[in-house]
């Protein structure tokens, strides 16, 4: 059992859509990643997508239906199955739970991030 401080793990962090894993979490890892630009559409199959937006903005637009923002503070969970896909015009800092072994692209085309732990 120990802290993790969420500012000093980010600051670990230079790129754009490439999570990184601070801990785990009942069989999940618990991540901290940047975006900015937008997300190819995807959907999780097999579970929802978590989502803790702790600095800047994001959109969530989700197939079909109106976008939404997700400000600093508020979260947004996407059942499994929904096309969504996450966008920023400025970067923003979130932390995602994820499934162990789950990949961050979904059904997409898109290569999955390697997850490093930091």
């Amino acid at each position: 059992m120990k802290t993790v401080n969420l500012k000093e793990k980010l600051a670990r962090v230079a790129t754009h859509w490439d999570p990184h894993v601070i801990a785990d979490y009942n069989g999940n890892d618990v991540m901290v990643v940047k975006f900015k630009g937008e997300f190819p559409f995807h959907k999780h199959d097999t579970t929802d997508d978590f989502f803790l937006v702790l600095e800047g903005e994001m959109v969530m637009d989700i197939e079909g239906e109106p976008s939404r923002p997700v400000r600093a503070g508020e979260m947004f969970i996407v059942p499994r199955g929904v096309v969504h896909r996450p966008r920023a015009v400025e970067e923003v800092e979130v932390l995602l739970i994820e499934p162990k072994g789950e990949p961050n692209t979904g059904d997409s085309n898109r290569e999955p991030a390697a997850k490093p732990r930091i």
